[in-house]
């Protein structure tokens, strides 16, 4: 689910898993990676790629994580299965 989050939230963003994985500090094989959900990506990774497209990280109600799934799988189905964009000035993601 978590995987999912982060791939939902990119695409709502509009980036491409180039400008994530730029923003993250990591190749694109690894963002491909965390949007399956490997358990070989390391789990600061997905916290990063989380944080920078808005997913919120803990929870521990059944419910609302039930919920939530369904809700994001919903979601995945009517976005765009992938982004392309021209190449713009840098973004100055550096916390």
């Amino acid at each position: 689910m978590f995987a999912g989050l982060i791939e939902e939230g990119r695409l709502n963003k509009g980036w491409t898993r180039d400008e994530l994985a730029d923003r993250v500090g990591v190749g694109v094989v690894t963002i491909r990676q965390v949007a399956k959900g490997s358990s070989r990506v390391a789990i600061g990774t997905y916290f990063e790629a989380a944080a920078l497209v808005g997913v919120s990280l803990f929870t521990n109600d059944l419910d609302t994580l039930n919920r939530e799934q369904t809700i994001q799988r919903d979601r995945l189905t009517l976005l765009p299965k992938r982004v392309h964009r021209q190449p713009q000035e840098p973004i100055d993601d550096d916390f």
